[in-house]
């Protein structure tokens, strides 16, 4: 086995503990990561603090892992040592329904194996980035493109492929009119992954603090919801609206500036449900739709596309100590506009 030092919550909403774990012993279609960089996405917050239904304990978070391999098990093919490499949210599936056969394992049939708090099919826990070492099915390993550095590129495993996947699946172009409703850790993800697949992006916020960022980031508009003319301005606007946030909103508003056949898609799980009218819907032939991550061949597609444009994460990276700080910062969404772990500073294994 590999001895890792990483970071662990013990209990629900505990402060961050040094740990060392004990990752399994290479299997012939294993890969090796030795971790540089590990992302804070806001589901770490909601798992650790167990607010979305029973959790494992102590868990150790993380699923926007990036860094290199340093060894692969016999049968490994796709990835060698040295190689530059990224986890995601998920570390294995059954293999063999309709939707792990189509490359779409985040819809596994039994369920896909979560990269933290899961059983894997092994029945062993899993044990996330916030630490040095990994061990992973090389099939559930992604290649980072020379063109991205590990820090910027970690963040692409879960928030750029959870915005990546609803803009590809709608054939977001040229000539589509695409609004991303909120400017955080996926929202400015998405504002530069629309705008390099062609579209005109709007920027839909509660407030316009944040709007030099989002024209810097590339969006054309940058409009308050807080704002009640803003919803008659822009009404039956927008192609697609991307709703990146974890709250309520007026969702009857929202769709009302959508134009005839046009889409809301959720990538945002807020606690609460969402409530709407059906003749928001019905009147003007529009969808309301969720999303998740994507699969693995999309995953790498995302990563590739992002090489190609130029697009990584807008981080701030900050030692292993500071973990703590930094859930207390997100939840105040005080971060442009995502965390990233500096693993180096997690020490040795005892």
């Amino acid at each position: 086995m590999t001895r890792t030092p990483a970071l662990a919550v013990p209990s629900p909403g505990a402060p961050f503990e040094r740990i060392v774990l004990d990752r399994r012993e290479l299997r012939p279609d294993d890969v090796l990561i030795d971790i540089a960089y590990a992302g804070i996405c806001h589901s770490d917050l909601h798992q650790a603090a167990e607010e979305w239904g029973s959790a494992i304990f102590p868990m150790v978070p993380g699923h926007e892992i990036a860094g290199t391999v340093t060894a692969v098990g016999s049968a490994v093919t796709s990835h060698q040592v040295g190689d530059r490499v990224g986890v995601g949210c998920m570390v294995d599936s059954c293999g063999q329904c309709e939707h792990c056969r189509s490359g779409r394992e985040q819809y596994c049939v039994q369920g896909n194996i979560p990269t933290y708090n899961g059983v894997g099919l092994d029945g062993e826990n899993t044990y996330g980035g916030y630490s040095k070492q990994v061990v992973v099915k090389e099939s559930f390993v992604c290649r980072i493109p020379d063109g991205v550095a590990l820090d910027v590129a970690a963040p692409l495993l879960c928030a750029g492929i959870t915005t990546y996947s609803p803009l590809n699946q709608w054939n977001v172009g040229p000539g589509t009119k695409v609004a991303v409703v909120g400017l955080g850790g996926l929202g400015h993800l998405a504002v530069k992954i629309a705008v390099a697949m062609g579209a005109e992006v709007t920027v839909l916020s509660q407030s316009l603090k944040k709007q030099e960022d989002g024209l810097r980031l590339g969006a054309a508009d940058y409009y308050a919801t807080s704002d009640e003319t803003t919803f008659e301005a822009l009404r039956g606007h927008f192609d697609l609206i991307l709703n990146t946030v974890s709250a309520q909103l007026p969702v009857d508003a929202y769709l009302s500036m959508l134009t005839v056949g046009g889409a809301m898609v959720n990538v945002g799980a807020p606690s609460e449900p969402l409530s709407y009218n059906a003749f928001s819907l019905i009147a003007g032939n529009k969808s309301l739709s969720g999303s998740l991550i994507g699969g693995i061949p999309e995953t790498q597609e995302m990563l590739d596309f992002c090489a190609e444009h130029g697009i990584g994460a807008d981080i701030e990276v900050i030692s292993g100590d500071r973990v703590d700080e930094a859930y207390e910062r997100v939840r105040a969404s005080d971060v442009r506009y995502r965390f990233v772990i500096d693993t180096a500073t997690l020490g040795e294994a005892d």
